[in-house]
């Protein structure tokens, strides 16, 4: 039965909602169905909820649609814009590439120069010490020759004298006559050795002031020497200097530990320094021995840019993912080089591989031990190509490019540690481009 409330409310809707009957008709009967205004309201309701419910629903799925058609519009334009950026970076790499190749090229190029003006230097050097000799010779000749002459006159005027005084007052003209025929062919011969002497003594003051022009236009041409190399030396150790340092490795105690793994000095064109042999050392040898040493340093860096990991491990075309710092909460200690499946990996710099195998996280790893306390680190590889304790040096193959241990795609994750901590290996890597 209705409630008194049910029958309230019908009769407050009835003027809204007026009751209704709906009629069900068979072929043998007819029903009909009433229609309360309750009824009504209630259906009505639950028909304007599905009705609000579905424009909202396609109102959202539509504006969904409209967004996610914007997103992917944007996010192709940012895929092309990084595309873009890509290709330029992939040509700039490539120019700097070759421009490396030709700075290597200027720098053998400037060594060669060097050997040669340190051959011509040594070659002065030997040349001026010939010519002092010479004229210490000529100016000992010379006194000698004046000592000679200063006798014969001596020897003149003794016998003069004689020949005025004691001969005449001997009595003996016969005896004297003859002595002094003997004086004067001795006086003539001796009148002519002075002559020669004197003849002697004008040429070789003449060679000598030869000698002393010679001496000023070789010292002349040493410095042009000594100043050309030492130009050449400022321009080539200090952007070496400057990339090291760029790179975070201390130049002392690098050239320390080239010097203790090339131990050896000197050779049959490069001697270490000019001897004085104990006298007092010239302005020419303080130059020499200083371009000497200047030279041994540069020679130490080209052998430091061996052992340093300064060159890239990846040759061939790749993509630069990811690099060194904190990544989704975690640091990462490395830079990421993708590239296809099998791409050579190669050395960075001389080295000891100490490790050839698998390593948790890593996946394939070789681990290869430098100078100064440098280790590299190359991870996630498909192909190991090296063994433990085997040397290594800059440029050669130890891997292919894979995605062992945890990767997410094919590629190489390079580090470098220096004394066991990771540095970013790009300071390296672009500190020798900015030489090479």
């Amino acid at each position: 039965m209705r409630t008194r409330l049910a029958i309230k409310i019908d009769a407050m809707l009835e003027r809204y909602f007026p009751e209704r009957r709906l009629f069900l008709r068979s072929d043998t009967d007819t029903r009909f169905i009433r229609l309360r205004p309750l009824t009504q309201l209630v259906a009505f309701a639950g028909s304007s909820i599905i009705v609000g419910w579905s424009i909202v629903a396609t109102s959202i799925l539509v504006m969904d649609s409209i967004g996610s058609g914007n997103f992917r519009e944007q996010a192709k334009r940012d895929q092309q814009t990084f595309q873009l950026r890509l290709n330029e970076i992939s040509v700039e790499r490539d120019a700097r590439s070759a421009e490396a190749v030709a700075a290597q090229n200027r720098f053998n190029a400037a060594l060669d120069q060097i050997s040669a003006m340190q051959s011509q230097l040594l070659a002065s050097e030997v040349r001026r010490r010939e010519l002092e000799t010479g004229i210490e010779v000529i100016q000992s000749t010379l006194r000698r020759t004046m000592t000679q002459r200063d006798d014969a006159r001596l020897a003149l005027a003794n016998a003069k004298a004689k020949a005025d005084g004691t001969a005449l007052a001997s009595g003996d003209a016969a005896l004297n006559t003859s002595g002094v025929s003997t004086l004067a062919l001795a006086l003539a011969e001796t009148a002519k050795e002075r002559d020669e002497v004197f003849a002697q003594a004008q040429t070789a003051l003449l060679e000598a002031e030869e000698m002393e022009l010679e001496l000023k236009l070789l010292e002349e041409r040493n410095d042009q020497i000594f100043s050309q190399l030492e130009d050449a030396m400022t321009v080539s150790v200090e952007p070496l200097e400057r990339m090291f340092e760029a790179a975070g490795v201390s130049t002392n105690s690098l050239l320390k530990e080239v010097r203790r793994g090339y131990s050896g000095q000197g050779g049959p064109s490069l001697p270490i320094s000019i001897s004085t042999s104990g006298g007092i050392e010239s302005a020419d040898s303080i130059r020499a021995n200083a371009l000497l040493n200047q030279l041994d340093r540069l020679n130490t860096y080209r052998i430091a840019t061996e052992i340093v990991p300064l060159a890239e491990p990846v040759k061939g075309s790749y993509r630069f993912t990811s690099g060194f710092g904190m990544r989704w909460g975690r640091m990462h200690k490395g830079a990421d080089f993708a590239g296809p499946h099998g791409t050579s990996i190669y050395t960075t710099a001389d080295g000891v591989v100490s490790h050839a195998g698998w390593q948790s996280g890593y996946g394939r790893l070789i681990k290869i031990k430098h100078a100064n306390g440098i280790e590299t680190r190359y991870a996630h590889l498909a192909k190991i190509r090296v063994k433990v304790g085997q040397r290594v040096s800059r440029g050669e193959l130890i891997g292919d490019m894979g995605s062992s241990g945890r990767s997410t795609g094919t590629h190489l994750h390079y580090e470098i540690r220096v004394n066991g901590n990771a540095v970013n290996p790009m300071k390296f890597i672009k500190a020798a481009r900015d030489v090479f």
